[in-house]
């Protein structure tokens, strides 16, 4: 699956897990039951202009988007935890709009990925 058309890539996790499908699986468990608390959060956090916990949030969803070779994604949430850490909001909403989008549109896959 390549990052152009599609935001998940195995590459990396098939690495991380020497192909362990199970250890797979319970990665993307975890990563599933994440993803709503970081964009719930990440709203929360821009929304209260709380940049110092925005930053945060972005940094730790960035980590575990990388472990699912989500680099464009991965690449947006550095850049709004650098912009939140700098005080500078006026590109955050793009920003974070396109992070909550990648990482929602793997929800699916994800979720046929650990039943398969």
């Amino acid at each position: 699956m390549k990052q152009e058309n599609y935001p998940l890539n195995f590459g990396y996790l098939d690495e991380v897990a020497g192909g362990d499908t199970e250890f797979k699986k319970e990665l993307a468990k975890i990563f599933l039951q994440q993803v709503p608390v970081f964009i719930e959060n990440m709203k929360k956090f821009q929304n209260e202009n709380d940049l110092v916990n925005l930053a945060k949030e972005a940094h730790t969803a960035k980590s575990s988007v990388l472990i699912f070779g989500m680099e464009n994604t991965g690449a947006s949430l550095k850049q709004i935890q650098l912009l939140a850490e700098e005080n500078q909001t006026q590109q955050i909403p793009g920003l974070l709009q396109k992070a909550i989008h990648d990482m929602e549109d793997v929800i699916s896959p994800l979720e046929q990925f650990i039943k398969s």
